[in-house]
């Protein structure tokens, strides 16, 4: 069974349909496509209005939402201990690694910088 996990930046161009056959197309191919809480707040933050929230909840219902637990905040603070200061790791990218980590989960991203040096994290190109 072919899964993924997506980024913030990936869900956008997905639900926005910004000129992304090529990207649906792919996100499409897989059996299960997977976001967290994080990435999910993260879309709700960039809501302008209650309209454009609500249209996001609706088109956020096709992926499924891995759960976090203390495993992953406590991987992701090490993460942040290890890395913040060398490579300006942010608390949401170090989250999302350590979902993808610990769920032993792909990340689409179109941010490869982000997670590049975080050698557990497997990154994918379409």
């Amino acid at each position: 069974m072919a899964i993924v996990f997506v980024d913030t930046n990936i869900v956008i161009n997905y639900i926005k349909e910004r000129d992304n056959e090529k990207l649906v197309s792919f996100i499409d191919s897989f059996d299960k496509v997977y976001i967290n809480d994080v990435v999910i707040m993260e879309l709700y933050q960039g809501a302008r209005d209650k309209k454009e929230l609500n249209y996001i909840k609706k088109k956020i219902m096709k992926f499924e939402v891995l759960n976090m637990n203390q495993e992953i905040i406590s991987l992701a603070r090490k993460i942040l201990d290890r890395y913040t200061l060398s490579h300006n790791t942010k608390i949401m990218d170090a989250l999302i690694a350590s979902t993808v980590i610990m769920y032993n989960i792909d990340l689409y991203t179109l941010n490869k910088k982000d997670f590049k040096y975080l050698k557990q994290v497997i990154l994918i190109d379409p």
